[in-house]
């Protein structure tokens, strides 16, 4: 029998995943409470959830995490921008929204940490939103257009691959296990080449290999928390979401600077 309030508790947004089935499943199996919320309200007696984790996209988790607890992890907004031009194998720059809107080329463009608007290639910076829609000094991630044969996944703990799964082929959704892929040697070597001490020690990051010349690049960073799983082991998922959305008061000096 588990105590009224066990040892780690995950809690869930009302929002049904696969990855939130599958984290939920993992942390039946390793003895955790799950708790699903039905709305945005949080049940007095979750208030300050001692060993509270969640797993929830970042509009919800930004309503709720203060509420449990719960220390949110992630990249600071310009890492990829800061990353040299080796692992980007292309120019990516941190803006705001104002100035993104000038841009009078193709880019592909993205919020750095959350969906406020969408992620795609935009033909100039007229497509982006206004003023009456988004702050003047939202950031924005400018990046030079580029085409992956092959994307993956990969939940990283302490700098190190706990799990991964490829997610795309040529643009397309294709899943697969890291380890059956016939790249996996590659990807692994690339992602040791990932600087960890400007991460948290639980991230999430996508990388790919790229159609023009076969080389790798990272393609972004994500919180653990939100981000979908594909084809990776959800056990070790779970571990790197767990670290990610940890009470703050367990948060170390470490993770201290990347909490959201």
């Amino acid at each position: 029998m588990h105590a009224a309030h066990p040892t780690r508790t995950l809690f869930l947004s009302p929002r049904v995943t696969a990855t939130g089935l599958a984290l939920a499943d993992a942390a039946r199996r390793r003895g955790l409470g799950v708790r699903t919320y039905a709305d945005r309200r949080t049940p007095a007696e979750w208030l300050g959830h001692p060993g509270g984790a969640l797993y929830a996209g970042p509009l919800f988790a930004d309503a709720v995490a203060k509420e449990l607890g719960v220390g949110l992890l992630e990249a600071a907004p310009g890492w990829l921008a800061d990353l040299p031009r080796e692992l980007t194998r292309r120019e990516v720059r941190l803006t705001s929204i104002a100035a993104a809107r000038s841009l009078r080329r193709p880019a592909f463009m993205k919020p750095p940490n959350d969906k406020s608007f969408p992620a795609r290639i935009y033909p100039d910076g007229s497509g982006l939103p206004g003023p009456d829609a988004t702050d003047d000094d939202t950031p924005v991630l400018v990046s030079d257009i580029v085409t992956f044969d092959a994307e993956y996944r990969l939940f990283l703990l302490d700098g190190e691959v706990r799990t991964g799964s490829r997610y795309a082929r040529r643009g397309q959704l294709d899943v697969a296990p890291l380890d059956t892929d016939e790249l996996h040697d590659e990807v692994r070597d690339f992602a040791r080449r990932l600087p960890s001490s400007t991460l948290p020690s639980a991230i999430v990051v996508d990388v790919g290999r790229l159609a023009d010349d076969g080389g790798w690049a990272v393609v972004e960073a994500n919180a653990a928390w939100a981000s979908g799983h594909y084809a990776c082991d959800a056990d070790a998922a779970l571990d790197v979401v767990l670290r990610a959305a940890r009470p703050v008061d367990a948060v170390g000096h470490r993770d201290a600077r990347f909490l959201r």
